[in-house]
């Protein structure tokens, strides 16, 4: 299908801000002109403050797309593209990716509290008692190399301290190793405890006061949550080829 002149300039406007293009977006432009140029605007916003840079920005979308739970796969490609053209290396993006894989802690978050919770109304726990030597080290090794200590962790730490210490392991690698400074760190935290998929928002609001303390301001965390807000229209983008076929037939 031909695009008209107002589609051309419309498209030319989204890969001069995105810098891609594919059929998804294609199918869109196609179906609902309108409707695409008001997602453009929608999109754009943090793209003209810029309070981040365009690699953080780039790093922020893949984050929410890379997240376990969305796992986007055009969205990954698409932003690992632009962070490296942004200048990001292979090894700033495999830290975000790492500092990505952190979510799933969060089924211990949820979970631990909620046994805890039932084990009292049961009767069958008692306060907890003084920690051991062991629950001390791990308490302080998860604190040097992440940079906090938060009292969510608490009854993970009296219940499986093991885990605690493998999972400050597998969570401080980025921090012991990688090249991005804790504040772009924190942001990716931020990213995907704040997007739609997710929602934490015990996480979210831990991070963003870890951001702050190391700099961050209102504005770059106020971008970061526009960024992770306009997922919404891969709903359009996945299902607009598919409606475009049939409905020629």
């Amino acid at each position: 299908m031909a695009l008209t002149a107002r589609q051309e300039e419309l498209k030319a406007e989204f890969e001069r801000v995105h810098g891609a293009w594919d059929d998804g977006w294609q199918a869109v432009l196609e179906l609902d002109s309108d409707f695409f140029a008001a997602y453009l605007g929608f999109a754009a916003v943090p793209h003209r403050k810029q309070h981040l840079d365009a690699k953080t920005r780039a790093l922020m979308a893949l984050t929410v797309d890379a997240a376990t739970t969305h796992l986007h796969s055009p969205g990954i490609r698409r932003h690992v593209a632009a962070a490296l053209a942004a200048g990001a290396t292979p090894g700033e993006v495999m830290e975000v990716l790492e500092c990505t894989a952190t979510l799933g802690i969060h089924a211990m978050n949820l979970g631990v509290p909620v046994l805890v919770e039932v084990l009292a109304e049961r009767g069958d726990r008692t306060e907890p008692a003084p920690l051991s030597a062991y629950q001390e080290q791990v308490k302080a090794e998860f604190t040097r190399d992440r940079g906090y200590w938060n009292p969510t962790w608490d009854e993970m730490l009296e219940l499986d301290p093991e885990l605690l210490q493998a999972y400050t392991d597998f969570s401080a690698h980025p921090w012991r190793h990688g090249t991005l400074g804790p504040k772009l760190r924190e942001f990716v935290y931020i990213a995907f405890d704040t997007s739609a998929t997710h929602l934490y928002r015990v996480g979210l609001k831990l991070h963003i006061e870890n951001a702050l303390g190391y700099g961050a301001t209102p504005q770059e965390i106020l971008e970061i949550m526009e960024i992770a807000s306009v997922i919404g229209m891969q709903s359009v983008t996945a299902a607009a080829p598919i409606l475009r076929e049939l409905a020629r037939g």
